[in-house]
C-alpha cells in the first residue's frame, strides 16, 4: 500500500500529507530549532527567529500545540507569563529535522551554483 495518495477526498488520511504539510513550512522548524535546548518565552522565540512576524509566529506556536509538538505553559502572573517547550513527540521529530538543517548547511553553496547554472527549457522561461 502506497503511503501517497495525490488526489481524492482520502488525502487528509495520508501520513505524508497530514504530518509534513503542517511541519515542513520553514517557521516551523526554526521555532523547534529555538526549542531544542530548552523552554523560551514568545519574546525570546521572536527575537531569536528575526524575520518572523509576532501574528507568523503565535500561528505557528498554536498549530505545533495543536499538533502535539509543543507544549504552552501559562503563568498566572502580571502580565501573564507564557513558556513553550518542545514535547518528547516535538523532540522525537527533531531527528530527522536536524539531519534534514545539517544537510541544508553542507549543500548550500551547491544547490546555490546549481541554481545559477540552471536554464530553463524554452518556452518556460521565468517572468
Amino acid at each position: 500500500m502506497s503511503l501517497h495518495k495525490p488526489k481524492g477526498r482520502l488525502a487528509e488520511l495520508c501520513p505524508i500529507r497530514d504530518v509534513l504539510d503542517r511541519v515542513s513550512d520553514r517557521w516551523s522548524v526554526l521555532v523547534m530549532n529555538e526549542l531544542r535546548e530548552g523552554t523560551l518565552r514568545f519574546g525570546e522565540l521572536k527575537a531569536r527567529i528575526e524575520d518572523i512576524s509576532q501574528r507568523m509566529l503565535a500561528q505557528t506556536l498554536r498549530r505545533l500545540e495543536e499538533d502535539g509538538l509543543v507544549a504552552r505553559e501559562v503563568f498566572p502572573t502580571i502580565p501573564p507569563r507564557v513558556d513553550y517547550t518542545l514535547t518528547g513527540l516535538g523532540h522525537s521529530l527533531l531527528v530527522p529535522v536536524q539531519g534534514m538543517m545539517q544537510w541544508a548547511a553542507e549543500n548550500q553553496e551547491a544547490v546555490r551554483a546549481a541554481r545559477r547554472a540552471y536554464k530553463p527549457p524554452p518556452g518556460n522561461r521565468a517572468k
